[in-house]
């Protein structure tokens, strides 16, 4: 979901995709997606570079960005967060600022969601934003706050594209609108079922505000912005914070209890939750419909977005459900082949997934196969049995799926 992993982006001197063994042990480090490597010698860091590093992370190239993909254990790292308390560090997404006269306009325009669903500030909604085709430019939340001021945060990979056709539509129509990308901002996610009273620990003078916060709302404080609009399938906020003031925030939150978590945790977290990854489970080819992303379109009320045409001319053909791998011997992964008796089908995104020790996947299969089935799915050159459920996997700790 939006969308705080860095999604579909470019991995280098690793292997984060199960493709080739990294030296460690399967049961140890569950893996990550593959990306294609970066071209950029000279990597990004977020301001909690050097503190990941004091921290002995294992650092990757993710997409021309220096990130950490564990502390160590990433089992415990992903357990920490369904179990305690965790924290990302996903300072290379993006806030984009909106702000002006006009700013509600172009949103309407540019979201397949609707954002007239958002009526007090603070509220925030999941939207991808489409090209003329109908395919996912990008996932994003957008935060409301009033009609001339609204929040967008983006996928790292996809901020520079994000802000260049934001700003065709600015220039073009509502020339006076601020569009501001807000890179001296840092964002902290602490996700978990204590995160929220861990945070709170560290920054008492929020919990006022933010104590009786719903999901998927936000509440700026100052120069801090709290956000309930996780990406783990568990509750807690991300923090939003100037970046000179992050260092200090990260370290009171291990002083709190808190555990950092790198990318690989994310990863295995965010596919048992269901939630989608740009650039794997959708990307501009690929149409919101087909991606299980159905719900964050708003086909119904007049307003005209980009997309919406083709969309309307091309109705669903593909759906977006989940597999639990049957049988020993192997690990689900994307790009395998999956064999139903309606027809081909794709895996998307796949792991080993910690909580349900077995491989689990979202695979985009055909129309008319239900969950309960029974699929095959190439692994290795071997055709092996899996089930088909529906997502999400595990939610707030709990298993949601029948393995039998």
């Amino acid at each position: 979901m939006a969308t705080e992993g860095a999604r579909g982006l470019a991995v280098s001197g690793c292997n984060l995709s199960g493709i080739k063994d990294r030296g460690v042990t399967r049961a140890e480090t569950p893996a990550l997606p593959f990306f294609i490597a970066a071209e950029e010698n000279v990597l990004k860091t977020t301001p909690l570079n050097a503190a990941h590093r004091a921290l002995g992370a294992r650092m990757v190239d993710f997409g021309g960005w220096d990130m950490p993909v564990n502390y160590g254990s990433q089992i415990e790292e992903h357990h920490a967060v369904r179990r305690d308390a965790g924290m990302f560090d996903v300072s290379h997404m993006l806030a984009i600022d909106l702000h002006g006269a006009g700013a509600g306009d172009l949103l309407r325009h540019a979201l397949a969601n609707n954002i007239d669903k958002l009526h007090e500030p603070g509220r925030a909604l999941y939207s991808c934003m489409l090209n003329e085709a109908g395919g996912v430019i990008d996932d994003l939340i957008v935060y409301f706050f009033s009609d001339e001021l609204f929040r967008l945060v983006v996928n790292s990979g996809r901020a520079e594209t994000d802000l260049a056709w934001l700003a065709s539509f600015r220039d073009g129509y509502h020339a006076a609108l601020e569009l501001r990308p807000r890179r001296d901002l840092a964002l902290i996610a602490v996700q978990g079922p204590n995160a929220r009273e861990r945070v709170w620990q560290a920054l008492p003078g929020t919990r006022a505000a933010t104590e009786a916060m719903q999901p998927f709302r936000g509440v700026q404080q100052g120069e801090l912005m709290l956000a309930r609009t996780g990406y783990t399938g568990e509750d807690g906020f991300e923090v939003i914070l100037p970046a000179a003031s992050a260092k200090a925030l990260w370290q009171h939150l291990i002083d709190c209890g808190v555990r950092p978590c790198g990318l690989g945790a994310r990863d295995t977290l965010r596919l048992e939750a269901g939630m989608n990854l740009w650039g794997q489970d959708m990307d501009e080819s690929v149409s919101p419909l087909d991606a299980g992303l159905a719900w964050t379109v708003d086909l119904q009320s007049a307003r005209d977005f980009i997309g919406k045409t083709a969309l309307l001319a091309r109705p669903q053909t593909r759906q977006l459900l989940g597999l639990v791998l049957a049988e020993q011997g192997g690990v689900l992964r994307g790009h395998q082949k999956v064999a139903t008796p309606q027809g081909g089908g794709e895996v998307t995104s796949g792991t080993f997934s910690p909580s349900l020790n077995h491989s689990i996947a979202l695979a985009r299969i055909p129309l008319g196969v239900n969950p309960g089935a029974l699929v095959q799915v190439s692994v290795r050159d071997r055709q092996l049995a899996a089930k088909v459920v529906k997502p999400p996997f595990v939610r707030n700790g709990k298993i949601l799926v029948n393995q039998e």
